[in-house]
């Protein structure tokens, strides 16, 4: 019998400590979707309209970078959730993602979210708090990215 989607997120780090009704509340605005190896599952500039909790299979998550190419920030395994733009008027991608292997996600609408949130601000501050640590953690992978990228020891 298949579980119920507020039941994996019981068992997921980043939901684990929410309230069962909060969790309840966010799972009526997911669905279940996969990406081939190589797919692309958001690219920076595009609409933010949802944020991914991996269940299966590795993301990478960075920026085309003029001329050296692609720049991987950071890579995402099951438990990590992908997303934080869908938060944020203009509801823009900050970042590109592309599966590096076969990913089973569970997708969340984000206005469906932001819609919750509203309604109930106690959600809404456990949602915001939960992603502001995603958005710390990016900030430092990327900060540790730009130190590779131009941290050359002074030599030229």
């Amino acid at each position: 019998m298949p579980r119920l989607l507020e039941d994996v997120l019981a068992d997921v780090p980043f939901f684990a400590a929410m309230p069962a009704e909060e969790r309840e509340m966010i799972a009526g605005c997911g669905r279940n979707v996969r990406f081939a190896a190589g797919e692309a599952i958001m690219r920076q500039g595009d609409p933010a309209d949802h944020y991914y909790l991996l269940r299966h299979g590795e993301v990478a998550v960075g920026n085309f970078v003029p001329p050296r190419g692609e720049m991987v920030i950071e890579t995402l395994e099951p438990g990590d959730v992908l997303g934080w733009s869908w938060l944020f008027p203009p509801y823009r991608a900050h970042f590109d993602a592309r599966a590096l292997t076969l990913v089973r996600a569970t997708e969340f609408d984000g206005a469906c979210l932001r819609d919750k949130c509203a309604a109930d601000p106690a959600l809404g501050y456990d949602v915001m708090s939960r992603f502001a640590q995603v958005l710390i953690e990016r900030l430092q992978w990327t900060r540790l990215r730009l130190l590779d990228l131009y941290g050359n020891g002074g030599h030229h």
